[in-house]
C-alpha cells in the first residue's frame, strides 16, 4: 500500500525526521488557510498522487502570493495527473500539499528498501538527488551507494559515515544524517514498510538537512498489524477493477491487451501470459483466483473480466489440485450463464477429475472451447480474439 507524500511526512515528523512545514488541502479555501498559516517568501503546491515524476508533469508549482496559490490549486485539484509512473490516463488529484518554500543549497537521494537477494534492508544513497534514481543507476551507477544492514547489529556508525563522505557533508551534517538514517530504519521496521524514498534530501540555506519529498510503501501482507496506516488507504489512486478484485481476494492487474486470463496460481498465470504472447496475442490482465477457487469467486472473476471493453476473448487455465476440475467446470458454466459472457471462452483444465470437468463443459451447450493443453489453449484463444475483429 502506497502513502501520499503528506501522509509519509506525518510519519517522518513522528520519528523526528526534519521536513518543511506543510499541510494537505482538499479545497481552495483550505489551501488558502494553510498558506496564511505558513511563514516564508512563498509556497510550493504539490499534487498528491501515488506516482513519481510529478514535477516534470506539472504537479509541483511555486506560488509567491495568495492569489497564485488560489489559481494554482484551482488548476490542479480535480484533474488527472499523467506522469511516467502513473496509469495511461493519469491519477486523480483530490488533494494538494501546501508547503513552505525552502532555499536549496544541495540535493541528494536517500532510500531504504528490502534487498531480496540478501533478504535484508538496504540503504541506497546518491549525490545525484532530484533526478530519477533509475536514470542515475542506468547512466552513472558509480554515483549510487548501496549498504546492507545486518538485522542483528543494526545500522553501524561507519555505514552512516560512509554515506556522509559520498554526499560530501560536513561534521554537523554528518551527525544530522546519522540521526535521520537511524530514524528511517526504525520507522521501516516499526511500520512494516517495503520502501522509503526521499528525493530530494536537501541541505537548506541554513545548512541543515531536510526531507523535501517523501515516498513510503507498506507491505500489504503486514497491514493487519498496522490498522492505523490501513485507514490511510486511498482507493481513488488504484485501478477500479483492481480495487474491486481485492474485495473478493482476487489478485488482479489490468494490462493493455485484449485476451483476458483467469488462472489459479501466480506462477501459472505468468506462464499463461507468456504463452499468449508467444502465440502472437496480448494479455488483457493478470488474474489469479487462488488455489481454493470456488464457483462464487470464479463468477466474480468473470464479472471483472467482461467489465473491460478491450477484452475480445477469455482464456481460463485451471489446475485442479485443491479444488476438483468438475467443481471448477460447474463454476465456469454458472459464471458464463450468470454474467452473460458474449466473447469466446477457451478453457484448459488439468488435474483431479479433469475428464469429468471437460465432459460438463462439452455438455453445457455454451460457446466454450475446450483445449487439450496449454499450447492448444493459447493457439485457440489468440485465433478467437482475431476472429472477433
Amino acid at each position: 500500500m502506497n502513502l501520499h507524500e503528506y501522509q509519509a511526512k506525518k510519519l517522518f515528523i513522528e520519528y523526528d525526521i526534519p521536513v518543511p512545514p506543510g499541510y494537505p488541502a482538499h479545497s481552495v479555501k483550505e489551501a488558502l488557510r494553510h498558506a496564511s498559516e505558513l511563514r516564508g517568501d512563498g509556497w510550493v503546491i504539490k499534487a498528491q498522487v501515488h506516482a513519481g515524476g510529478r514535477g516534470k508533469a506539472g504537479g509541483v508549482k511555486l506560488a509567491h502570493s495568495t492569489e497564485e496559490v488560489e489559481t494554482l490549486v484551482r488548476t490542479i485539484l480535480g484533474t488527472r495527473l499523467v506522469t511516467k509512473q502513473s496509469a495511461p490516463d493519469g491519477q486523480p488529484v483530490n488533494c494538494v500539499l501546501v508547503q513552505s518554500m525552502v532555499e536549496i543549497k544541495k540535493e541528494f537521494y536517500l532510500g531504504l528498501l528490502v534487498d531480496r537477494a540478501s533478504r535484508r534492508v538496504a540503504i541506497i544513497a546518491s549525490a545525484a538527488g532530484g533526478m530519477d534514481i533509475e536514470e542515475v543507476a542506468a547512466t552513472h551507477p558509480e554515483k549510487i551507494l548501496s549498504i546492507i544492514v545486518d538485522p542483528i547489529l543494526g545500522i553501524q556508525g561507519f555505514q552512516t559515515r560512509r554515506i556522509s563522505y559520498l554526499l560530501g557533508l560536513d561534521s554537523k551534517q554528518q551527525q544530522q544524517l546519522d540521526k535521520i538514517i537511524r530514524a528511517l530504519y526504525q520507522l521501516f521496521l516499526d511500520k512494516d514498510l517495503s520502501l522509503i524514498e526521499i528525493n530530494p534530501l536537501i541541505i537548506s540555506d541554513e545548512g541543515k538537512l531536510q526531507a523535501l519529498d517523501a515516498k513510503i510503501s507498506i507491505d500489504d501482507n503486514a497491514l493487519f498489524r498496522q490498522p492505523n496506516l490501513e485507514e490511510w488507504h486511498d482507493p481513488s489512486q488504484e485501478d477500479e477493477k483492481e480495487s474491486l478484485a481485492k474485495r473478493y481476494d482476487l489478485n488482479y492487474v489490468t494490462l493493455d491487451g485484449n485476451i483476458a486470463c483467469m488462472v489459479n496460481g501466480a506462477g501459472l498465470a505468468m506462464a499463461t501470459m507468456d504463452i499468449i504472447k508467444l502465440f502472437g496475442g496480448e494479455p488483457a490482465n493478470f488474474l489469479d483466483v487462488g488455489g481454493g477457487a470456488t464457483a462464487g469467486r470464479v463468477a466474480e472473476a468473470f464479472k471483472l473480466i467482461v467489465s473491460d471493453s478491450n477484452v475480445r476473448a477469455i482464456l481460463v487455465n485451471i489446475f485442479g489440485g485443491i479444488v476438483r476440475c468438475d467443481l471448477i467446470a460447474e463454476g465456469i458454466i454458472k459464471a458464463v450463464e450468470e454474467v452473460g459472457v458474449e466473447v469466446p471462452v477457451v478453457v484448459r483444465l488439468e488435474g483431479t477429475n479433469v475428464d469429468e470437468g471437460k465432459k460438463l463443459l462439452a455438455e453445457s451447450k455454451l460457446k466454450i472451447k475446450i483445449a487439450d493443453n496449454l499450447a492448444d489453449a493459447a493457439a485457440k484463444v489468440v485465433a478467437a480474439a482475431k476472429e472477433v475483429y
